[in-house]
């Protein structure tokens, strides 16, 4: 019998990388995704071989449509199967919530195409694959910033509301056959949310996380990763849910 098969988009690094070599280390064949850096996809499958995984390394960008179709493709073609799709690719553009003058209608619509609709295209590249599996599973990776109104910009926590709501309604147009959930992770200690930030407010945030969360501390990659895998892999009864890893940031202290 074949093993299971996952397919992770935007999995070059973070969350994504987390995911793909997680899911290697519990006996899963990936493909790994990505848009733009292929040495460190590259990287990231290596990692996955080592761990016994067959590995596929495809470059697609979620917000087009054909590329979304052509990827599902690659998978059957290759694997024959796709058992769990992770839409974890996502954009932002990183403005104050007070500065509502530094986004435009553009800036909305680029990051709605890859974290809302590319999520959608996606799953429907992929739902006839998934419809024949046993227990096929979908998980949208999406933000805590859609539950507080805040994050790197007003337009990515409301792109990341709108995935909630996608998920919500891909849970029931799939079903019976797939389960569809979202995880909405807190403050992630990820390349991508230092370089965005900059050093300086990185640590200014992470301050500010780790004195007002009820663990005190922020979420690595790896902790969003074994969520993503429980929603996949282990959690057969559930459906169209958003499980929140945030380290009890919206819990708070006392």
């Amino acid at each position: 019998m074949s093993k299971k098969v996952g397919l992770i988009t935007g999995s070059s690094s973070g969350i994504g990388a987390a995911c793909a070599i997680l899911f290697s280390e519990r006996g899963w064949d990936v493909c790994i995704n990505y848009s733009r850096d292929a040495k460190r996809a590259e990287a990231v499958a290596a990692d996955c071989r080592s761990r016994g995984a067959e590995v596929i390394v495809e470059r697609a960008d979620v917000s087009d449509d054909i590329e979304c179709v052509r990827l599902a493709r690659r998978v059957e073609e290759r694997f024959g199967r796709c058992d769990a799709l992770v839409n974890n690719a996502g954009t932002t553009k990183f403005v104050d919530l007070l500065d509502l003058g530094g986004l435009d209608a553009a800036d909305f619509q680029a990051i709605y195409a890859v974290n809302v609709i590319g999520a959608f295209q996606m799953t429907r590249a992929f739902a006839p694959l998934l419809k024949k599996s046993a227990s096929g599973g979908v998980v949208n990776v999406s933000s805590i910033a859609s539950l507080m109104g805040a994050g790197s910009s007003i337009a990515y926590a409301a792109s990341k509301g709108a995935l909630n709501t996608l998920t919500l309604a891909l849970a029931r147009a799939l079903s019976p056959q797939v389960r569809v959930n979202a995880v909405a992770p807190g403050m992630v200690d990820s390349p991508w949310l230092r370089n965005g930030l900059g050093a300086e407010r990185f640590a200014a945030m992470l301050r500010n996380y780790e004195s007002s969360s009820a663990l005190a501390t922020l979420v690595s990659p790896k902790d969003v990763a074994e969520t993503v895998y429980y929603l996949c892999a282990i959690a057969t009864k559930t459906t169209g849910e958003v499980h929140v890893v945030d380290g009890g940031r919206r819990l708070g202290r006392l």
